[in-house]
């Protein structure tokens, strides 16, 4: 069950907020952070990456008293921006860890997605398939096989639909941070029942097949987290066009080349918080 922060956090009640961050003790983290600490770490990898089609750029911020970590994403095409499910299967009940997920996978960069299975409805399109065709109301995000993105709702078109205009990921989860250029929350927006401060997940696009993937610490004592106008000022400062929340709270983490970069925190612990579905770059 996702926490408070967005998906089930802030939706239908997950674990704790959005993640946590900054951090004096400096630990290595081996695959998941599996461990059951009270103990923020400090991110000492790898932090970029280069091959003929993908090249990542790993940046860490302290802004809104908070740790946030970036990842500026240019690929080739869009077809090496991926989604995979826990377990490589499409199912409520169905999960694991971002980082699991992630190696399985062969994922050089991964963050959690929207946390499809916590809903019963709401548009689930992953690698050009829709799996799921029932509308929520929710700001839908399309990310097209172009390399393209833009937030559309969903009473606009069905997902098959969608999938014919080419769309090649699609998430319910929202709402949009940045459409056009411009902050496109108020500083009082609120994802249910979610707390104005938490760990948080976004994804932004710069220009075509040029992205960003934005995680935040959160509900720790060295990290308060973002609101989500915090998070849209920030991500309008990256310089994006369009930027769309995704599930936070004890959901949010982000995997680098082996490595879970953040703090994620479930139940007041930094342990990850297991969840339906990965964004990956491979």
């Amino acid at each position: 069950m996702p926490d408070n922060g967005d998906a089930t956090d802030e939706h239908n009640a997950h674990d704790d907020g959005e993640s946590t961050n900054d951090s004096n003790t400096t630990s290595n983290r081996e695959s998941a952070n599996n461990s059951e600490s009270t103990t923020t770490s400090e991110y000492t990898g790898e932090t970029s990456y280069k091959d003929e089609n993908v090249t990542i750029e790993l940046t860490t911020y302290d802004e809104y008293d908070t740790k946030i970590y970036v990842a500026d994403v240019t690929l080739t095409s869009a077809e090496y921006l991926k989604t995979a499910f826990a377990e490589d299967t499409y199912g409520k009940n169905v999960t694991d860890t971002t980082s699991d997920i992630a190696e399985k996978n062969g994922a050089i960069l991964a963050v959690n997605g929207d946390y499809y299975g916590a809903r019963e409805s709401g548009y689930v399109i992953r690698n050009g398939v829709a799996y799921r065709d029932s509308a929520n109301g929710s700001d839908v995000l399309c990310i097209y096989a172009n390399g393209s993105m833009e937030v559309v709702k969903d009473s606009e078109y069905t997902a098959d639909e969608l999938v014919e205009k080419g769309v090649w990921q699609a998430f319910s989860f929202g709402p949009a941070l940045v459409e056009d250029s411009e902050i496109a929350v108020s500083t009082n927006t609120k994802v249910d029942r979610e707390m104005s401060s938490n760990p948080r997940t976004a994804i932004g696009m710069i220009d075509e097949n040029h992205f960003v993937f934005v995680v935040s610490d959160g509900r720790t004592s060295e990290s308060e987290g973002l609101s989500l106008y915090e998070l849209a000022t920030f991500m309008e400062k990256l310089g994006v066009e369009t930027a769309y929340n995704l599930d936070g709270g004890g959901s949010s983490t982000m995997y680098f080349n082996g490595q879970v970069v953040n703090n994620p925190t479930t139940s007041g612990k930094i342990k990850e918080r297991e969840v339906s579905d990965i964004v990956f770059i491979s």
